[in-house]
């Protein structure tokens, strides 16, 4: 059975053969941590993009969309914080030359520990066969107790450095867990600094005239520096959102894990404003719909988790993750955040003007405070592969590797095939897929045995194989193969674009995200 590492590996290489995603400017050896979707990886994107979109402005009446630009007023960053607070620790090896974060390290020490414990009741459980305790071994084994007590330790110690943003307290822990650096192999550190991870830029044509600003590395300030315009153009009454999709730019040192972390990103953020005092009943509201939405997909209940924030901002009052089980752990692919009033009233107070919201009800104005909830679309991209790739075991040693994709999300939703060339099959296979193609994505196929046209579409995840033979020219039936069962129907061809639909149609997951009654969060 392969590791995860390998599987991981197998998942990457398979979004380049497929077309899904390819390293940026491969042809001049690529860039590092940027990548490009190919003509499959950017349907699934958009996809994903949809369903979130949909998710939120049409299931809510009072959330709406803008778009706002990349570039913003600097003053605009200094009023965030990211100026002067937007750091990561660092820390370099005299020897190998290389710059790593000091934080990444300290996790990557304490995942060690976790691997050893894993590792311990692997073992055990081997050993043990179906009367295997894993509670009581946990408690009881020696070895885990050991390594269990090392690793809350640290945990404990990292937490409180970077609490503390004590820099010092990070490299002293890097020396006494003896760290070595992956290339030298040496534990020759220098101190931790911090780092700015913004990129810079000027604009303005001349060198005197030209304005230090730089690329964004969120989309949230652009949904607040828009918050009266929205609200007084909209007539919107608290509580009410503002959602987005749009790149960020952070100038990872550590960028890694294919398209999991990059320099380059695609974020969907929705905020949400709320009266003074609400705000933590609608952090639990909020967090409870975005899991909703996740585990509709049918990807598996069991790889999602919340992971409450240890260390809060400086300006939130809750803080939780969404985290998916990748091939490389438990990772965030959601920040649910309780902002507070953090970001109107600190753009109020840098801009000179009154960001407030007349409550009716209450008679009074004050700044709404904000729920936020942040994803990263690259992030999903990736969890719906990792979740979606599978190696089936066939009959006669035969090994398929299908893209379990929920069908919603599919790149191509069917593929119209002809038996053979002749014969009147292709003339019928396009005029099905003419009906077809004005509400689907499909594909027509013509090359190969039948068998190697069923395995390319399992690869990129078609739900819907649909093969015309000489009997179609006599009953206008086709044979409908199912990608997860691999079952064959024969169905008639005015019925096929109804069983699409019904499988593809995003309608049936919002039903299943909100109930049968449409939730108004206006209430």
């Amino acid at each position: 059975m392969a590791t995860q590492e390998e599987t991981f590996k197998k998942i990457v290489a398979h979004c380049k053969e497929y077309g899904f995603v390819f390293p940026s400017s491969e042809i001049y050896d690529g860039l590092g941590a940027v990548y490009d979707y190919g003509q499959n990886g950017v349907e699934l994107k958009n996809n994903i993009k949809r369903y979130w979109w949909d998710s939120m402005t049409l299931l809510h009446q009072n959330i709406v969309g803008i778009d706002a630009a990349i570039f913003m007023h600097p003053t605009t960053w200094k009023a965030s914080g990211h100026v002067d607070a937007f750091n990561d620790p660092l820390i370099d090896n005299r020897d190998s030359k290389k710059r790593y974060r000091a934080d990444v390290l300290i996790e990557e020490q304490i995942a060690k520990y976790e691997e050893k414990i894993q590792k311990e009741v692997d073992k055990a459980r081997k050993r043990f066969g179906d009367s295997f305790d894993e509670a009581m071994f946990r408690q009881t084994n020696a070895r885990v107790i050991e390594h269990q007590q090392k690793r809350d330790a640290l945990h404990e110690r990292y937490s409180a450095a970077m609490n503390a943003n004590d820099l010092d307290e990070l490299k002293q822990i890097i020396l006494d867990e003896e760290i070595v650096c992956p290339i030298s192999g040496t534990r020759n550190w220098t101190d931790v600094r911090q780092f700015n991870l913004m990129f810079q830029t000027e604009m303005g044509s001349t060198a005197d005239g030209a304005m230090k600003i730089y690329l964004r590395p969120e989309t949230a300030q652009g949904i607040f520096v828009n918050f009266l315009n929205v609200q007084k153009t909209g007539r919107m009454k608290i509580p009410f959102g503002i959602a987005q999709i749009g790149k960020a730019f952070r100038n990872e040192i550590v960028a890694r894990q294919f398209v999991f972390r990059m320099r380059e990103f695609e974020q969907m953020e929705m905020q949400f404003f709320v009266r003074p005092g609400e705000e933590l009943k609608w952090f639990e509201h909020w967090k409870a719909f975005r899991l909703k939405w996740h585990k509709a997909l049918g990807l598996g209940d069991q790889k999602y988790r919340y992971h409450d924030h240890e260390k809060l901002a400086h300006y939130a009052n809750a803080a939780t993750d969404i985290e998916f089980q990748m091939p490389f752990g438990f990772k965030e692919v959601e920040g649910i955040h309780s902002r507070t009033n953090f970001d109107l009233s600190q753009h109020a107070k840098y801009s000179g003007k009154k960001i407030e919201y007349f409550d009716p009800e209450l008679n009074q104005s004050y700044t709404p405070y904000v729920i936020e909830t942040s994803i990263g679309v690259d992030r999903m991209f990736l969890s719906v592969m990792c979740g979606s790739y599978k190696e089936e075991q066939l009959e006669g040693g035969d090994v398929r590797v299908v893209l379990s994709l929920p069908p919603v999300l599919a790149p191509v939703k069917a593929c119209i095939m002809p038996l053979v060339k002749k014969d009147g099959l292709p003339e019928l296979a396009h005029k099905i897929m003419d009906e077809l193609k004005f509400d689907f994505r499909v594909q027509y196929d013509e090359k190969d045995s039948i068998g190697k046209r069923y395995r390319r579409q399992d690869a990129i995840g078609t739900p819907f194989c649909i093969t015309v033979d000489h009997d179609s020219l006599n009953d206008g039936c086709v044979t409908l193969r199912y990608r997860d069962t691999m079952e064959q129907d024969r169905v008639k061809i005015e019925d096929l674009h109804e069983i699409i639909r019904r499988a593809t149609d995003a309608k049936e997951l919002y039903r299943k995200i909100v109930g049968d009654k449409l939730e108004d969060t206006e209430e």
